[in-house]
């Protein structure tokens, strides 16, 4: 009863809970996690009180990433605060927080290793207690937005993360892919996953879709085309969009750079606009 005490305080300031799947690593997933992140921050937000009604557009919504890929967390490093350390308070860890304004925050267990090169040589119960250990003891404090990047597949670690956030209801998941039958193929198998766990599919990201030229402006299809929007057609679950390979998104990770601030006219910004605002929409939906 303690411990579920415990979860319900430090999750009761979470409004909503997004999970980025993919059955396939290499696709982008943490990307992914990452730019919404920030999208999301600086679109607002769109939400439904116990009472009243609450539309709210122009201020930054306050985003949280869980970062679930025990074995390769990235998250950290694409904001430039893997050498942060996590503090405790009296309900828990303390997140790392991103910029002055603290409006996104992270939970990765890159910031619990003595070195940064070590490796997560785990069992699978270990594995599950620290993420049952991430869900109640992380003191994310008041959040619009929660999205947990997990590791790729559909194995213990998957069940783990969304046994443990079932009593808060999440929104459901975003799968990701890359155009080519090889990635589609897994994420079919996540899709299988998302049915069998009853997690609610908000939509298909079909990433790395086509190189967009700096100079010319040509679009090469470099893994193919289409896969994703075929595959969000056939499972009858939405197509939120494709995020073309962007040399400017790859400089903004590896600089630890605000994408959607520094690089609005880039060829993925609108993509990443785009699947913000379905996000959007569909908390606004759903919530309704």
């Amino acid at each position: 009863m303690e411990e579920a005490a415990g979860e319900r305080s430090n999750l009761a300031g979470v409004q909503h809970i997004l999970l980025v799947l993919s059955g396939k690593g290499g696709v982008g997933k943490s990307t992914i996690s990452t730019q919404l992140a920030l999208a999301l921050r600086h679109s607002g937000k769109k939400l439904i009180d116990c009472s009243d009604l609450i539309f709210g557009i122009g201020f930054e919504a306050k985003v949280g990433i869980l970062d679930a890929d025990l074995c390769g967390p990235s998250v950290p490093r694409m904001f430039r605060v893997q050498d942060s350390d996590v503090h405790q308070c009296n309900s828990g860890w303390v997140p790392v927080f991103v910029g002055q304004d603290k409006n996104i925050s992270l939970m990765s267990i890159a910031f619990l290793l003595e070195k940064p090169d070590d490796a997560v040589v785990w069992r699978g119960p270990k594995k599950n207690a620290l993420i049952k250990q991430f869900v109640a003891d992380v003191a994310w404090g008041d959040l619009d937005f929660l999205i947990v990047d997990t590791p790729p597949g559909t194995s213990d670690e998957h069940i783990s993360t969304v046994e443990a956030l079932r009593p808060y209801k999440p929104l459901g998941a975003i799968l990701v892919t890359t155009p080519q039958a090889v990635s589609v193929g897994d994420v079919r198998r996540e899709l299988t996953f998302c049915k069998k766990t009853g997690l609610k599919v908000l939509g298909i990201v079909e990433n790395m879709s086509g190189f967009v030229c700096p100079h010319c402006s040509e679009c090469t299809n470099i893994f193919s085309k289409g896969g994703g929007e075929e595959l969000a057609k056939h499972a009858g679950v939405p197509f939120l969009g494709c995020v073309p390979l962007d040399p400017q998104l790859s400089q903004s990770l590896e600089e630890g750079k605000d994408f959607i601030q520094e690089f609005p006219k880039s060829a993925a910004f609108p993509a990443l606009a785009h699947i913000a605002q379905q996000v959007l929409d569909g908390t606004w939906q759903q919530s309704s």
